[in-house]
C-alpha cells in the first residue's frame, strides 16, 4: 500500500513572530508615553501564545500592576482583540463575562492590545499602573512603536 505524501506547504505555515528587539521597542515607547503622562506603569509584552517575552516595571506603580499587565496582554493575545473592545462586546451579556472570568489571566480591564505584523497577531502588550485611560494610551504607544520598528 502506498501512502500519499502531501506537499510540505499544506502541512505547515510560516508566520512572523515578535523578536526581542521588537518587544524592547514596544516597551521603550510605552515607557516614554508613561513618563510623558507622569504615571508609573508596568508594561508587558507576550508572544502570540501569551507567554512572557519582555517586562518593564517603572518605579512606583501600584501593587498588583505586574499581574494586571500580564493579564491584559494575555487576554489581548488570546482573543486577538484589545481588552476594552472585549469589554464592550460583552456589555449586557453576563453569561459571557462569567465564562471569560473563569479563564486564567482573563480580564476586561483597558490597557491590553494585540501586536500585529503583516495582518497576523504576533503577541500583545499590556500596561497597568495608571487610570484605565492612561493604561490604554501607554499600551497604544507600544503598539505604534512596533510598526516603526519593522
Amino acid at each position: 500500500m502506498t501512502v500519499p505524501v502531501q506537499e510540505s506547504s499544506s502541512l505547515s505555515r510560516t508566520q512572523p513572530v515578535i523578536s526581542a528587539a521588537g518587544a524592547k521597542a514596544v516597551l521603550r515607547a510605552a515607557e516614554a508615553k508613561a513618563t510623558e503622562l507622569g504615571v508609573p506603569v508596568v508594561v508587558v509584552v507576550v508572544d502570540d501564545g501569551g507567554d512572557l517575552k519582555a517586562l518593564l516595571g517603572m518605579d512606583g506603580p501600584p501593587k498588583g500592576a505586574i499581574q494586571w499587565s500580564i493579564d491584559k496582554a494575555v487576554t489581548a493575545a488570546s482573543f486577538r482583540a484589545p481588552t476594552h473592545v472585549l469589554a464592550q462586546a460583552m456589555d449586557g451579556a453576563p453569561w459571557a463575562i462569567a465564562s471569560l472570568m473563569g479563564q486564567p489571566h482573563a480580564t476586561l480591564a483597558p490597557g491590553g492590545f494585540p501586536l500585529v505584523i503583516d495582518g497576523i497577531v504576533v503577541g500583545a502588550v499590556g500596561a497597568s499602573g495608571g487610570s484605565p485611560d492612561q493604561d490604554q494610551v501607554v499600551a497604544q504607544a507600544g503598539v505604534a512603536a512596533l510598526g516603526d520598528a519593522r
